[in-house]
C-alpha cells in the first residue's frame, strides 16, 4: 500500500532533493545562534533555538536532532494552518448558507466586539466548520507520511505489520469512508454539532475517525495552538466581512499533494465589508 501511494508523487526522489536543502538551510540557523554567544544562559530576548542549546547532560540535543525539531516547527507549524484556513474559506465561499449561520453564531457570541481567544469556546458552530474541514480537506492527508514500525504490531482485524517495515496512515480514506461518515463527500458542520444531533468528536487524537494530527506518542505537539490560530483568523475573516466567490476565478477543488495537501489552485474571493464594525 505505502508504494502504490509514493509512487504516483515520486515522494522518495523529491524528498532525496529536498532534505539536503532543509539540513543546509536549518542549520545555518543553528550556527548563526552559536556564533551569537549561544550557551547555557539564557538571556531575556533567548528565542526557541537559543533554548534548545542550552540545555544540558540528559536533554542535551545533537544538532541533528535540533534540526528535526526546527523543521516541525517552521514547516509543519506554518503551512498547515494556512492552508486549512483557505480550505475553510474556500469551503464557505461555496456553502453561503453555511457562511450565514456562522456570520448569525459571532454576531450573537460577540456583536460588534473584537472576537478574542476565549470566545472559541462559545463558538460550537464556528469549531464545527473547522472540524469538517479538517475531515473533508485533511492537509496532513498522510499523517507526516511515514513510520517504521520497531517491533510486530498486530491491527484489529488481525493483521500484522511485521518489525522494521515503513507504514503510512491514510488519513483521507478514513475521512472520506461511507462505513464511517454518512454522507462522506457532503461538507455538513452540522454532524459535529451536539444540539443538531450531530456527534462530539475531538479531533486531537482520541478519536480515530478524525485524527488529523496523528494519535498517541508522536501526536502533533501543536494541535492546540494550531487549532485556536485558525478558529480566530476564521473568526475574524467572517465576522467582518461577507466572501463570495470571483466570477473569473471560481472556486477550485482540485488537490495537489506536496508538504501537505493544497488547493491545485488558490482560493480567489471577493470580500465585502459587513455592517459590524470589529477590529482584527
Amino acid at each position: 500500500m505505502a508504494k502504490l501511494l509514493l509512487r504516483p508523487y515520486r515522494i522518495k526522489e523529491r524528498c532525496a532533493v529536498l532534505v539536503p536543502k532543509v539540513k543546509k538551510f536549518v542549520g545555518r540557523i543553528i550556527e548563526e545562534h552559536q556564533q551569537n554567544g549561544g550557551s547555557t544562559k539564557l538571556s531575556d530576548d533567548a528565542d526557541f533555538v537559543d533554548v534548545m542549546l542550552s540545555l544540558e547532560g540528559e536533554e542535551k540535543m545533537e544538532k541533528d536532532d535540533m534540526i528535526a525539531v526546527l523543521w516541525e516547527m517552521i514547516f509543519r507549524g506554518t503551512d498547515t494552518t494556512a492552508l486549512l484556513t483557505e480550505w475553510v474559506m474556500a469551503e464557505l465561499v461555496l456553502n453561503q448558507d453555511i457562511q450565514g449561520k456562522l456570520q448569525r453564531e459571532l454576531d450573537v457570541v460577540a456583536g460588534s466586539k473584537n472576537i478574542k481567544d476565549a470566545d472559541i469556546a462559545n463558538l460550537p458552530y464556528l469549531q464545527a466548520v473547522v472540524k469538517e474541514t479538517l475531515r473533508v480537506h485533511p492537509p496532513g492527508p498522510l499523517l507526516s507520511w511515514a513510520r517504521l514500525s520497531t517491533s510486530d504490531v498486530q491491527l484489529s482485524n488481525g493483521m500484522i505489520i511485521p518489525s522494521n517495515t515503513t507504514a503510512m496512515v491514510n488519513m483521507w480514506h478514513i475521512t472520506h469512508d461511507p462505513k464511517v461518515w454518512e454522507e462522506p463527500l457532503v461538507f455538513k458542520p452540522e454532524r459535529f454539532v451536539e444540539s443538531d444531533g450531530g456527534a462530539n468528536v475531538d479531533v486531537r487524537g482520541s478519536d480515530l475517525r478524525l485524527a488529523p494530527f496523528g494519535a498517541g506518542r508522536r501526536v502533533c505537539p501543536g494541535k492546540n495552538l494550531g487549532l485556536v490560530t485558525v478558529n480566530l483568523w476564521v473568526a475574524k475573516l467572517v465576522q467582518n466581512f461577507n466572501w463570495v466567490a470571483d466570477q473569473e476565478h471560481p472556486v477550485d477543488f482540485s488537490e495537489v499533494l506536496k508538504l501537505s495537501c493544497e488547493m491545485k489552485h488558490p482560493l480567489i474571493a471577493q470580500a465585502t465589508p459587513r455592517n459590524i464594525v470589529a477590529s482584527f
